[in-house]
């Protein structure tokens, strides 16, 4: 049994760094980082990562609790899987990041940065990332499900974005979302410098990000708020047959803009506590900054991420359009 969470938690490395259960080999690659490929023959290879904000919780749980359950066996694996927890560092200490924005730091852009613990771990996980797809034997399809929490509340509390991509979006990819009865999912309009982006991109895995509920400390989390995310991941990872939907039609909304912080003075026209999804009609003043004002243009729009308190120069929102 590896308990990745304990693990990580303690800054421990387990007593052995591989082995096999009855029905699928392991290996420990480094501090929350572990290798599943069953005995049989399998479909998929999958990333599965969680984490990559420190104070995001509930989904590190949820990871956990698989991984418990595969190695005591009521849990089949038939993909191939790599489980990551992607910030130990910041984990540990309960904060989103200790000095910038992990899922900015993708597709290289770690480089850019003062070099640190987090842009060591970019560097790590995309290497890490990169054997576990090239170590493939098999024609399997590539996935990467990044769970998150969302720092706020939502009018629709659960979703998921998917990266940019010029090629079509994976059939099966958006049949599990469908699964988990998620409420919306979003298309971004430009290359990122995401986790999900940097395997859709470097791998033509189909990606997406999941956002689900609000962060918690760890202790905090009703994991049955994620009974549908936890079912849809189990039936993944077992190749089993999807669950069915339970709830009204999923909402699809497209990225339009995004609104960027370019000086101190910056201010949201949102209130601190103001939702996800929150909307704004054409003509209303979404954001205000020495550089120029953004104004609502389209009849109606949505907001996403807001946050005022980014760093210049990084996003503080996304606005989107209903795709009918």
């Amino acid at each position: 049994m590896v308990d990745l969470l304990a693990l990580t938690l303690a800054q421990q490395t387990p007593e052995q760094m591989q082995g096999e259960t009855t029905g699928f080999t392991w290996q420990w690659l480094g501090e929350g980082l572990l290798q599943c490929t069953p005995k049989t023959a399998y479909r998929k290879t999958i990333v599965l990562s969680a984490g990559i904000h420190g104070n995001e919780t509930a989904p590190i749980e949820l990871l956990a609790h698989l991984i418990q359950d595969l190695f005591a066996g009521q849990l089949g694996l038939a993909v191939r899987v790599l489980f990551v927890l992607g910030n130990p560092a910041a984990i540990r200490q309960g904060v989103r990041y200790l000095e910038n924005d992990m899922n900015r730091m993708f597709c290289g852009a770690y480089q850019n940065l003062t070099q640190d613990q987090e842009t060591g771990r970019a560097a790590q996980l995309e290497q890490v990332v990169t054997d576990f797809f090239e170590q493939d034997h098999v024609d399997a399809q590539r996935y990467h499900y990044d769970l998150h929490t969302a720092i706020r509340t939502s009018l629709l509390p659960v979703f998921a974005l998917f990266p940019y991509q010029t090629r079509p979006y994976d059939d099966f990819l958006i049949q599990s979302l469908n699964a988990a009865n998620l409420d919306a999912l979003v298309y971004h309009n430009a290359a990122g410098k995401t986790f999900t982006h940097f395997t859709t991109e470097c791998f033509q895995a189909a990606s997406s990000t999941l956002e689900l509920g609000k962060a918690k400390p760890f202790g905090e989390n009703d994991l049955a708020e994620f009974a549908s995310t936890d079912q849809m991941l189990r039936a993944v990872l077992s190749d089993q047959a999807l669950p069915r939907r339970q709830k009204s039609d999923i909402r699809q909304f497209k990225v339009v803009d995004s609104i960027l912080k370019q000086s101190d003075d910056f201010q949201l026209n949102l209130s601190a506590d103001a939702p996800n999804f929150s909307t704004f009609e054409q003509g209303e003043e979404i954001a205000t900054q020495q550089a120029g004002n953004y104004v609502a243009h389209d009849q109606q729009v949505w907001i996403l991420f807001p946050n005022p308190n980014v760093k210049i120069g990084l996003r503080a929102g996304l606005i989107l359009k209903e795709m009918k």
